[in-house]
């Protein structure tokens, strides 16, 4: 006949495995904090209408950026010929530069008075009449007034007196006593290249880690200011774990919506270079404001304190970014048109390894905060 057998006490492995299934519930909670703070977002009226307007953008850029561009660059908009009437001691220098001047047509009249009056008679578009002032060409210009074609008529001229000043200071270089500054050569690009590298690609990429920021700030500041912070502490969390969770819903949903973005460039005809290396700078930037959102929020615990050192802060910081070796927007350009430079590569690290390395410091600080004074 066999005894009892006696109590069986609880093992090591199964003290690991109940302090592995804490820690599997305390992740899951993160992660439903995620969720519900990215669920949220769709009762938040201004960040659904600035992602409808980014969507928009992104959508019809093949559209957008030929209106676009006629206000970064109206001379780009093919608009029919402009013609110009030249009188002047120098009228030979107006009309070479205006022969190598797609859009301009410059005609030349023995007098100033004759180019006045063809203008009155709706002969030319614009007058510009270049006449002799000590050592220097002096140039007036007759443009109409608020008319639809200003504009345009406008930025042919100053592109004209810009292709003589350019040939004046190459030919008179040789009599000056110092060397001047070597003119750099003539680039021809396209205007519509260089507005949607250079504007819209950057602008649809920054815009979302900027909102990230600005959302992840009122995440935590509506939660301290309505009392909600204390029940989800009950769960039981921490205050690292629910900033954790807000962290990781509003950095991860910056690059998915850059990511789109791209997707529906490359539909419109706009290839973008280099995806990963541009995904990896978005993410870097938005957890980078985000740390500073959400800090800000523990430190403050004001909705509009934090917000507006957020505000003040990102600006100041996006604008002294200005004197590193390579603005974050060039950065961005250089990687979407497939021409990184080793500095450009430098970048990206540096970029991710501030973004580990501020959020590593934040933590620390979350840590320390006691929960019971927000």
């Amino acid at each position: 006949m066999s005894g009892e057998s006696p109590p069986v006490e609880p093992s090591a492995a199964a003290s690991g495995s109940e302090d592995s299934t804490d820690r599997s519930l305390l992740s899951d909670a993160r992660l439903t904090i995620a969720k519900r703070d990215l669920s949220s977002l769709s009762r938040e009226k201004t960040i659904v209408l600035a992602l409808l307007i980014q969507l928009f953008v992104a959508a019809f850029s093949s559209f957008l950026v030929v209106g676009l561009t006629s206000l970064y660059s109206p001379g780009s908009v093919s608009a029919g010929e402009v013609v110009v009437g030249v009188a002047g001691e120098h009228d030979d220098a107006l009309v070479q530069a205006a022969n190598d001047q797609d859009g301009l047509r410059a005609i030349t009249y023995p007098s100033a008075d004759e180019a006045r009056e063809a203008y009155q008679d709706g002969n030319v578009h614009a007058v510009v009449i270049a006449g002799d002032s000590g050592e220097r060409i002096d140039v007036t210009v007759i443009a109409p007034q608020e008319s639809i074609e200003t504009t345009l008529i406008v930025d042919q001229v100053r592109t004209l007196l810009e292709r003589v000043e350019r040939n004046e200071r190459i030919v008179r270089a040789e009599h000056l006593d110092r060397s001047p500054v070597p003119v750099p050569d003539e680039v021809d690009a396209s205007p519509y290249y260089g507005f949607t590298y250079t504007v819209l690609v950057p602008l649809l990429l920054f815009l979302p880690p900027f909102i990230s920021g600005s959302v992840a700030v009122d995440s935590l500041t509506e939660e301290i200011e309505r009392g909600t912070l204390e029940l989800l502490r009950v769960a039981p969390l921490s205050l690292v774990d629910i900033v954790d969770g807000k962290a990781l819903a509003m950095t991860l949903i910056a690059p998915l919506q850059a990511l789109l973005w791209i997707g529906l460039l490359g539909f419109n005809g706009i290839a973008v270079a280099n995806v990963g290396q541009l995904l990896v700078v978005v993410t870097a930037l938005t957890t980078l404001v985000v740390t500073l959102g959400l800090s800000l929020g523990v430190l403050t615990a004001r909705r509009r304190q934090a917000q507006l050192l957020y505000s003040v802060l990102v600006i100041f910081g996006f604008g002294a970014l200005t004197f590193a070796p390579e603005h974050p927007a060039t950065t961005v350009a250089k990687l979407a048109v497939d021409s990184p430079t080793t500095a450009t590569t430098v970048h990206v690290v540096a970029y991710a390894a501030a973004a580990v390395v501020v959020f590593a410091l934040a933590r620390g600080l979350v840590a320390r905060t006691d929960p019971e004074g927000l």
